[in-house]
């Protein structure tokens, strides 16, 4: 069923799509037997899927990436799909357009997105209020959706004063998401991966322990990395997370690299700059992950992402040191039973 309605959605520019699917969803989500058909529909529980990390239960470990609820629209909807937790954002404290369209493009032969949205968000402001309209409905339980909270600059902001930007999205949301992932990864805001910068994100990452420890129960922090680090880059990164004491890692971002893609040139061309994500992402992230992992001496919990379509593909990412998974393209491309299946399948092979 949903390979037609893909049929059908893929019409469409992508995020035009994307709006469009996520508005019918919503209508549905809105009516409570209408959600409760869809929760039946699309949820997998079961208690071996339960985890408990950062002082956080998760109903189960498949969670989806930051960038597709950019502005907290759409946790009732995620939540009836069954997602364990979802990162919103990436918020920055005031509200940008990001960049021009088109910014999103497909690549279906290889199961791929290219993205330049260029942190397009409302502002924390008004992310803020509708969180804690989410955190003060009558529904909750001891299963509840998981939110995280994935905070970043805006693009005006001089990399220098960059550290003010996040301080300010993590001492406004702090007391509206569960934890935090600190976004320098983005290959769409000029300059914003210069803070992965040592001494950059040490200023950075330091400013928010700060504010952190001096709250009566501090929130975990994590920090979300590019795919494209190198060797020695990586080795900075695992020194900081024992440095400023991170929570965690989230790995990792859209990639910059264009290799061995089954799309014909000339289109990769046309398309332009923009971070991919899916299928292509896999091996690179997963060599990042198991670097990580093993440098860290599984020392510092991990959520991996990048090319996660199935349940081989998940359990691959755990293989290699990952505690909780996130997925973003393999929704978009294997449709709203990606959760279920992923979770129905680790219950059965297990």
């Amino acid at each position: 069923m949903y390979s037609l309605l893909r049929q059908i959605l893929f019409c469409f520019p992508p995020e035009q799509a994307h709006h469009i699917s996520m508005k019918l969803l919503k209508t549905g989500c809105s009516i409570d037997f209408i959600k409760k058909i869809i929760a039946k529909q699309f949820s997998f529980h079961n208690t071996s899927l339960e985890k408990n990390l950062f002082g956080l239960h998760f109903k189960n470990p498949v969670g989806l990436g930051a960038g597709f609820d950019k502005n907290a629209l759409y946790l009732n909807e995620l939540e009836a799909l069954g997602f364990g937790f979802v990162e919103i954002g990436t918020v920055t404290p005031k509200s940008q357009d990001g960049n021009p369209q088109p910014r999103l493009f497909r690549l279906p032969q290889d199961k791929a997105l290219i993205n330049r949205m260029g942190f397009n968000n409302d502002g924390v402001d008004v992310v803020k209020k509708r969180l804690e309209t989410w955190n003060n409905r009558e529904t909750k339980n001891e299963n509840r959706l998981i939110v995280g909270g994935n905070i970043g600059k805006n693009k005006v902001t001089e990399n220098v004063d960059a550290w003010r930007d996040y301080n300010t999205c993590f001492t406004e949301l702090f007391d509206a998401v569960d934890y935090f992932v600190v976004n320098v990864s983005s290959p769409n805001t000029p300059g914003l991966r210069e803070l992965q910068d040592k001494e950059m994100l040490r200023k950075i990452l330091s400013e928010l322990q700060n504010i952190n420890q001096g709250k009566k129960a501090s929130k975990p922090l994590l920090l979300k990395i590019a795919p494209d680090l190198t060797t020695s880059q990586l080795d900075d990164i695992v020194a900081l997370t024992t440095e400023v004491k991170l929570d965690g890692l989230v790995i990792a971002n859209t990639t910059i690299s264009r290799d061995d893609l089954l799309t014909n040139k000339p289109e990769i061309e046309k398309i332009g700059n923009g971070g991919l994500s899916g299928k292509p992402l896999k091996v690179m992230s997963n060599e990042v992950l198991k670097y990580i992992h093993q440098q860290t001496k599984n020392n510092i919990p991990i959520i991996a992402s990048g090319g996660i379509f199935n349940a081989t593909d998940a359990k691959e990412k755990l293989n290699n040191g990952a505690s909780l998974l996130q997925v973003w393209t393999g929704f978009i491309y294997e449709g709203p039973s990606i959760v279920k299946k992923i979770c129905k399948e680790f219950v059965e092979k297990n």
